[in-house]
């Protein structure tokens, strides 16, 4: 007698960098237990610099998607905004497009969940805060200006990576009020997936009046609307 085809829940592999304290959590928090699970494998990065996050992708990067390949994903997050946005937004669907080669399955990257999420909410002047230097910072928005105006970018300037995830959801708040202030915005983008900014959400929504975007918020909504509440793995 044949086995019934059994049904099982989908599964997020995420790749994250070694010294990010928040995403994982985010994810854990955010799917619905009864129909996901999330496995990380962790791309080593230190410092919050271009150089060390091309050397993330380039040297860390495969054999960390390689090995989540193994427990069969049905999708590949890649976890790092500022990473994937170093050439553009097009840079995020090439290196996802190698990982997710790697994984064996389809990808989703961060920056380019956050420029949907934009388009989906219909924003035509983004104002963007992020924990990163100034380089990086720029970096995203230029990204992000791809599909949808930005109106500024200010960054934190936090160069060590463990340490983005440093400032409360009280005090990323105060810093987008003393940096935004005076600025026109229809939505606000709290950049980086080792920042907690979901946390912050609905403080920040409550304190500019505009919708909120943050990257792994995007992530979630990007992996909820590829694997719809109906849609059963087997």
């Amino acid at each position: 007698m044949k086995p019934l085809p059994s049904q099982r829940r989908t599964r997020v592999a995420l790749l994250v960098p070694s010294s990010n304290t928040v995403m994982e959590n985010d994810l854990h928090a955010g799917l619905p237990k009864d129909r996901f699970t999330v496995h990380a494998d962790r791309m080593f990065l230190v410092e919050t610099t271009r150089a060390c996050e091309l050397a993330m992708i380039e040297h860390h990067a495969p054999a960390a998607a390689k090995d989540l390949g193994t427990l069969n994903p049905d999708v590949l997050v890649f976890g790092c905004t500022s990473a994937g946005s170093l050439f553009g937004l097009a840079y995020d669907t090439q290196v996802c497009s190698s990982l997710g080669e790697l994984a064996g399955c389809p990808t989703i990257g961060v920056v380019s969940s956050v420029s949907e999420a934009l388009q989906r909410r219909k924003a035509a002047k983004v104002a963007i805060i992020t924990p990163y230097n100034e380089d990086l910072t720029q970096s995203v928005a230029a990204a992000v200006a791809t599909h949808t105006g930005v109106v500024c970018a200010h960054g934190m300037g936090i160069t060590d990576n463990v340490a983005l995830a440093d400032p409360t959801p009280e005090q990323i708040v105060e810093f987008a009020r003393e940096r935004l202030r005076g600025q026109f915005f229809d939505c606000l983008f709290a950049s980086c997936t080792n920042f907690r900014a979901v946390e912050a959400m609905p403080l920040l929504e409550q304190a500019f009046g505009v919708p909120v975007v943050t990257s792994n918020s995007s992530v979630l909504e990007a992996i909820k609307l590829r694997f719809p509440a109906h849609s059963v793995r087997s």
